[in-house]
């Protein structure tokens, strides 16, 4: 064979296993974390990267264009990289991504060939699938303010300004079951505001809920719409806050707020817009939310 680099007959001199997949993960707090496919710690690129993680690469997706493309990984839970404490407390949300391609005989010889984001990440019961997104997908994040009618604000913030003491309960769990908690010692209470609201035990994520109603003995069933914690246990406290479904009636009407309130419930909609003139239809240019 002639015409052929000495760089190149030494490639096809060596085998063809020798390349691996390696992720290099860096959190929105600048924490840098390194995984390989491959079966021993691979260093390169500044970064160190861990074997036996259980980091695979999954199902990829691309489009020509713009259109954004997704792949996916999967990989294992441990306190020594990504923990399920860590995902439950949204330490890797909005993470990005850097996927290598590396000869693990020679670690030097890498390329980086994709930079993705941490899109919805799926807990099993020891390892998790992390769906990548990549940056095309960007395109997609909203930037600065929408005008709509209802509120971008959430309940509470800043922004909106709500104080939140008298829309809250307190009580003790008295069980945690399937998609459900049992809570005692909140007392009597209008049930309406608070459909809809959220569960808050200890500093886990606020849960969804889904549905309230009353038990045996007085106490509260709270159906969530995402499961409970498995840390939850009874005897913890709980706090019970209002939800609000962002409309300007509500804002108004049951939190006395409407000063605050961060939509545009005056804004015509298509309906108006493009509604057809009629001698009994209303076209006098009055507010749409009295």
């Amino acid at each position: 064979m002639t015409g052929m680099s000495d760089a190149f007959r030494e490639r096809l001199r060596r085998p063809a296993t020798t390349l691996a997949q390696a992720w290099r993960v860096k959190r929105t707090d600048g924490r840098v974390f390194g995984f390989t496919d491959h079966d021993e710690d691979l260093t390169f690129a500044g970064t160190t990267f861990s074997a036996r993680t259980g980091w695979t690469a999954g199902e990829a997706e691309a489009a020509l264009g713009l259109a954004a493309g997704t792949q996916g990984v999967e990989g294992a839970l441990s306190s020594e990289a990504v923990s399920g404490a860590d995902i439950a407390a949204g330490l890797f949300d909005g993470a990005s991504v850097e996927v290598f391609r590396v000869d693990w005989q020679r670690p030097e010889q890498h390329l980086l060939v994709e930079v993705a984001d941490f899109g919805e990440i799926t807990r099993t019961d020891t390892g998790m699938t992390v769906e990548l997104r990549g940056l095309a997908a960007r395109l997609d994040r909203q930037r600065g303010r929408f005008y709509r009618r209802r509120c971008d604000a959430a309940l509470g913030d800043a922004r909106c300004r709500v104080d939140l003491g008298p829309w809250t309960r307190m009580g003790a769990i008295v069980s945690v079951g399937d998609g459900k908690v049992v809570l005692d010692g909140l007392g009597s209470f209008d049930l309406g505001p608070f459909r809809e609201g959220r569960l808050l035990v200890g500093s886990e994520p606020a849960r969804t809920v889904a549905s309230l109603r009353t038990g045996e003995g007085g106490a509260l069933v709270v159906d969530l719409v995402e499961a409970p914690s498995p840390d939850w246990a009874a005897g913890d406290i709980a706090r019970l806050v209002a939800g609000c479904d962002r409309s300007f009636t509500i804002c108004r009407e049951r939190f006395d707020n409407a000063l605050n309130f961060r939509g545009f419930p005056h804004i015509p909609g298509t309906d108006a817009a493009l509604a057809v003139a009629k001698s009994d239809g209303r076209h006098d240019g009055s507010a749409v939310v009295p």
